[in-house]
């Protein structure tokens, strides 16, 4: 749970210095507020699937178990409002999306989880999510809700949320357990080595509810911050003196599907930076998890060539990831994210397809050809694939909460950037509908 983005601003207005990046244990057990250049605190609420109702009566067992290959996806929104040294800087909704599956099992009921974690940001008066960067990450959980997990691992960021004691819990029962949250400072602060701030959870069974006409468990996940930690052994600018606050959560857990099904949380957390400097963060968060339906990938992938087939410069292919519309070539007006006329006429024949094909999630990616500097070729894709998201936003396509937006810059070619012909295939937007 725990999810809340930090925005260290050099002034106020200025949105992006710094931002906590916050994937936590939405997929994995823990609350849904996101993070990337823009986060939130934990987005892995950890799909526990638990044996519910064991034992004594009124008593349940809580316990995290998958079937192999099942496939989950969990979408938290936060709002949140970030004060600089006390006073209020800016507000910004944030988007996180996690798509993971059960890859694996162990004899001892852990399972690997593997998948995408990724936090896209909409500031106030803005229209689309982007995010900066998409994690990929795998660990073993095990059925208490503790993770197994290499060093190497960014995500989750908030981990052993909700964790359960080995008895069954009744009504009113409550119980303490340790757990943390790691983030990336690297873009930052340069901090070079995952940033852990230790945290020890309170948890109450609050007993039987009800979410949207259906049974539910109640949990309460409440617990507070005050750490100094040490002088990282590297970074840039500055760093945490101190942070101070606090994180509560109400996880909503399914006894029928042996889940987390939902979670709220209301969240205030306190940086002190070695330069003097103070950011606050205030707000709130939601979450769902949701049991992804297979892809057809085949079908769709003849469906999409078939809707396409007339439009220049448009292909299909599929992957792992999904069915991905290829725009080669796209044509804006120069050095800008302006569409032409013609690409707009493109745009809008591909909106109404995709409009037809409801359920899924879609990632709208931006290339640039090799020129010019990394930075403005980074710039440069962002908003040309922004651009094209909120065409398809405006034109009914999908939601914004179900588009995400990112740019590569020149990251990953598709041809060869010595020739004309190359570099205009470069220049493209990838429109993909998401198979979880």
């Amino acid at each position: 749970m725990g999810m809340y983005t930090s925005f260290l601003t050099r002034a106020a207005g200025d949105k992006s210095t710094w931002a906590r990046r916050g994937a936590g244990c939405v997929a994995t057990g823990c609350s849904a507020r996101g993070s990337a250049r823009g986060t939130t605190r934990g987005a892995a609420l950890a799909l526990a699937l638990a044996t519910a109702a064991a034992g004594a009566a009124g008593a349940d067992e809580f316990r995290f178990a998958y079937e192999k290959g099942d496939k989950y996806r969990v979408v938290s929104t936060v709002d949140e409002d970030v004060y600089i040294d006390r006073r209020y800087s800016h507000s910004a909704e944030i988007v996180n999306r996690i798509a993971f599956e059960a890859a694996d099992g162990r004899a001892d009921g852990a399972t690997l989880l593997r998948g995408d974690f990724s936090t896209s940001v909409r500031y106030a008066g803005g229209f689309s999510y982007v995010a900066d960067r998409i994690y990929r990450s795998e660990y073993w959980q095990l059925p208490s809700g503790r993770y197994e997990i290499g060093p190497e691992y960014y995500m989750p960021t908030v981990r052993h949320v909700p964790s359960f004691p080995a008895r069954d819990l009744k009504p009113g029962d409550t119980w303490n357990a340790p757990g943390e949250e790691r983030h990336d400072f690297r873009d930052d602060f340069g901090i070079a080595d995952p940033y852990v701030i230790p945290i020890d959870v309170r948890y109450t069974y609050e007993g039987p509810g009800n979410l949207e006409g259906k049974p539910v468990r109640l949990v309460r996940a409440a617990y507070t911050v005050f750490v100094q930690p040490p002088r990282p052994r590297s970074w840039t600018v500055a760093y945490p003196v101190q942070i101070a606050g606090y994180s509560d959560q109400l996880i909503y857990w399914d006894p029928g599907r042996g889940g987390i099904a939902a979670y709220e949380e209301r969240f205030k957390f306190v940086f002190d930076l070695s330069d003097g400097r103070s950011v606050e963060y205030r707000g709130v968060a939601s979450s769902d998890v949701v049991e992804a339906t297979r892809m057809d990938r085949p079908g769709l992938e003849r469906e999409m060539r078939d809707a396409v087939s007339g439009l220049d410069d448009v292909s299909v292919q599929s992957d792992e990831r999904g069915v991905t519309i290829s725009i080669e070539n796209i044509q804006f007006e120069p050095d800008s994210a302006r569409l032409l006329p013609s690409e707009a006429a493109k745009i809008e024949r591909i909106a109404a397809i995709l409009a037809e094909v409801q359920g899924r999630d879609i990632l709208v990616s931006g290339h640039t050809a090799l020129a010019g500097t990394a930075a403005a070729r980074q710039e440069l894709s962002t908003e040309r694939a922004r651009t094209v998201a909120e065409a398809l936003i405006r034109l009914g396509a999908r939601a914004a909460e179900a588009i995400t937006v990112i740019g590569y810059g020149a990251d990953k070619p598709v041809a060869d950037n010595a020739t004309v012909a190359g570099m205009a295939r470069n220049r493209r937007v990838e429109i993909t509908i998401l198979e979880n």
